[in-house]
């Protein structure tokens, strides 16, 4: 299971950890990723998917139907 979420398709960032003697070394940035059942009013169904946190708060605002399709994807 990739480390994505299914709605906006933010990934994992790669980047350098700079400690205080500005030594750099390799480091993954990882998306806040949440299980997460949502309410369908069209589909009149629960739909599990997994999303990142600001997604989440997203829907929260506008609604699963509403944003899934702002982003473009197709819920099953």
């Amino acid at each position: 299971m990739s480390r994505r979420c299914e709605l906006t398709g933010k990934g994992v960032l790669v980047g350098n950890r700079v400690s205080h003697s500005n030594t750099k070394t390799k480091h993954r940035f990882l998306p806040n990723l949440h299980r997460k059942q949502f309410w369908s009013a069209d589909l009149k169904k629960f739909v599990a998917l997994r999303v990142t946190a600001a997604a989440i708060r997203t829907i929260d605002k506008l609604g699963l139907d509403n944003y899934a399709r702002r982003v473009g994807v197709k819920l099953k």
